[in-house]
């Protein structure tokens, strides 16, 4: 017997909900509800109490993902279990596909964040940057030592990182320095060579080896042959070189080191791409994370100078958690989530023209909606449908010119709106831009409804 699911809905959405769910090869059978609401995103769990027959005959029902409920309570009220679908219509298919499943707990790569300035900085500086890495997804703090500049409290950074937590690592070209890091109890040294094994050796701590001199692939493969002599577990690195200075060179050690070396630890350096890069970080960043996982690297070294590459931990973090996914089921790094499609949408616009205007003739009443389209913003109420591909043009359409909390809401919004437009992101009317890892996005209770907004505050302290 087949799974039957109960879909809740409004008047306006009908519709088009029955449209999508008659199209969809489903393997279960449907049924919906119209629950008195004309947007259905304005349900509420008590209309959903009050409104809904019982008993519901079905296995499971999907409510909108705007709708703002309790769906344990309701799955208690009701008997069967609740469940808070798509934001958009159009995205059903996709929710009942791949991305209702999608895992994107684990991992294999551990991410290295280096604080490159750590010399100059304080030791609550650079716990307090520590702790940001490592709430933004680092698993390992890189304690990064300058040239020339000393670090007289390099050994009090390592001691008070690992008292609040941290795992450590200290990389520096000189041999005195990772050897205070070592001693301070550093969990990992970066940057040695055959010649400083010793280092790791006599402290315990994990290094990870390079060339003896750049792209000196035979040297690093004695570093590693001594340090498995020694019983000395090792990571190693072939260093990655910038885009015309030995890009593809270098990657070709990293193939050349996992076919000689099929088990080896290895690390790669990304921020020699990322910062050295004028291009948006995120992009980079998954096709270096997917050369790794295609490589079993399971170590990434991430460092985050320039202000172009201020979520470049985030970005490795959502990365590594995608390629993990597509790898484990054999497929491409596709339709894995939103974290790293920053600028532009896959599908920014659900609805076509023709579907808005349908939906906007049966609008009775002066609230504005607005949408975007291929053809650009759509603004509507019961007097009037208006487009434009600039926001500033609808403002003599709108009639709002003695309403200011209005108008500034209209203008907020229509600007967002041209902005997503322009750029082709997905635009939902009073929902902020999702810009995957790029920005924080605030918390949100999905069991109740919003606070009144300050333009609705502002009109009734108007009135």
């Amino acid at each position: 017997m087949s799974e039957r699911i109960l879909f809740l809905t409004g008047h306006l959405a009908r519709p088009r909900l029955e449209k999508v769910l008659a199209s969809l090869d489903a393997p279960f059978e449907w049924s919906i509800f119209d629950i008195g609401v004309k947007v259905a995103a304005l349900m509420t769990e008590a209309i959903i109490t009050r409104r809904l027959p019982r008993p519901v005959t079905a296995n499971r029902v999907l409510v909108p993902g705007r709708c703002r409920a309790d769906l344990d309570r309701l799955a208690a009220e009701f008997g069967v279990p609740f469940e808070r679908g798509p934001e958009e219509l159009k995205d059903l298919p996709a929710y009942f596909g791949k991305a209702r499943g999608l895992d994107l707990s684990r991992h294999d790569i551990r991410i290295f964040a280096e604080i490159v300035d750590a010399s100059a900085l304080s030791i609550d500086a650079i716990l307090a940057r520590a702790g940001a890495m490592r709430r933004a997804g680092a698993d390992v703090i890189d304690l990064g030592c300058l040239p020339d500049t000393p670090f007289p409290h390099l050994e009090d950074a390592v001691r008070e990182l690992k008292r609040a937590g941290h795992q450590v690592s200290v990389d520096s070209a000189t041999t005195e320095e990772l050897a205070r890091g070592a001693k301070a109890g550093a969990h990992f040294l970066l940057s040695l060579t055959e010649k400083t094994l010793d280092l790791a050796a006599d402290s315990g701590a994990m290094p990870v080896l390079i060339p003896a001199e750049h792209g000196d692939m035979p040297s690093l493969l004695h570093a590693a042959e001594a340090a498995e002599r020694r019983g000395i577990a090792a990571i190693l690195d072939p260093v990655l070189d910038p885009i015309h200075f030995g890009f593809m060179d270098s990657l070709k050690r990293y193939a050349e080191l996992r076919r000689k070396l099929p088990d080896a630890e290895i690390l790669m350096g990304t921020g020699n791409l990322t910062e050295l890069t004028d291009a948006d970080s995120g992009g980079i960043t998954a096709a270096l994370v997917g050369i790794c996982s295609e490589l079993h690297i399971h170590n990434v070294l991430v460092v985050q100078v320039s202000p172009h590459t201020r979520r470049t931990v985030e970005e490795h973090d959502a990365a590594r958690r995608m390629m993990y996914a597509a790898r484990e089921d054999k497929s491409l790094p596709k339709d894995y989530g939103g974290a790293l499609v920053q600028l532009h949408d896959r599908k920014p616009f659900p609805n076509t023209p023709a579907e808005i205007f349908e939906l906007a003739r049966q609008v009775t009443d002066g609230n504005f909606r607005i949408e975007t389209a291929e053809d650009g913003i759509h603004v509507y109420n019961r007097d009037g449908h208006h487009v434009a591909s600039d926001a500033f043009s609808l403002f003599p359409k709108l009639g709002v010119e003695r309403d200011a909390p209005h108008a500034f809401y209209l203008g907020a919004e229509l600007m967002k709106a041209e902005i997503a437009w322009r750029l082709g992101k997905r635009y939902v009317q009073d929902e902020p831009l999702d810009w995957g890892v790029a920005v924080d996005r605030a918390a949100e209770d999905l069991t109740r409804l919003r606070q009144v907004g300050h333009t609705l505050r502002g009109f009734a302290a108007g009135t």
